[in-house]
């Protein structure tokens, strides 16, 4: 969602750099761009090596509460092509799913906003017992669909959903926006989503596929 959907990225980066500088640290982007992609527990636990003297779960709470109320008040960007594709794949009939580290009441709020209809199924960071990059999360999903994992494309920004989707065994696309994806296993890296169709979609599964077979 973060990063592929919309672009909460700085949202959740300003955020982190109030907090740690509330408590005397400092938090540079370089450290901001080693939680993108990550669980908020995880996040927190980094959070706390840089001087946070919060608990883990207070500082999800904290953090997912001042993003989503700057969401309410300012509205999010929407990703090049990300609305338009999600529209296609509705109208083809292709079942999709919202694989998110944030929490559910997040992502619930986001999706509502920008795309009330496109997602059969939401995973959120609180409905999974190992966050990205284990590959619960979309092992998770594809049960929800009832689809096997092994039919479905997953699109990510990050090198830690990346290793997410290539360990659960689907065809993984990456992205690109706030961090480089080059080491982290995607089948493709298309540079925007902008103007792509579900036809592209199609077609990059078929090609992993007969390459995976052969």
């Amino acid at each position: 969602m973060d990063g592929t959907l919309v672009d909460t990225e700085p949202l959740w980066m300003e955020t982190e750099t109030r907090l740690v500088r509330q408590f005397g640290g400092s938090w540079t982007h370089e450290d901001a761009m080693r939680l993108v992609g990550s669980g908020l527990l995880d996040s927190a636990r980094i959070l706390q090596d840089a001087g946070v003297r919060m608990a883990a779960e207070d500082i999800v709470s904290h953090l997912t509460g001042e993003v989503m109320a700057a969401v309410v008040r300012d509205g999010v960007t929407v990703r090049p092509g990300a609305r338009e594709l999600l529209a296609q794949l509705r109208e083809r009939g292709v079942k999709t799913a919202l694989v998110t580290m944030s929490l559910r009441r997040m992502a619930l709020t986001i999706v509502e906003s920008v795309a009330p209809d496109a997602f059969d199924v939401v995973i959120a960071g609180d409905d999974v017992t190992r966050p990205k990059p284990f590959p619960d999360p979309y092992l998770q999903a594809c049960e929800a669909l009832g689809v096997d994992v092994r039919d479905c494309v997953a699109i990510e920004d990050s090198p830690t959903g990346l290793r997410s989707a290539v360990a659960s065994g689907a065809t993984s696309l990456g992205v690109p926006l706030h961090v480089s994806l080059v080491g982290a296993g995607a089948h493709a890296v298309w540079p925007s989503l902008d103007a792509r169709t579900v036809d592209d979609l199609a077609a990059l599964h078929e090609n992993h596929r007969k390459a995976h077979h052969d």
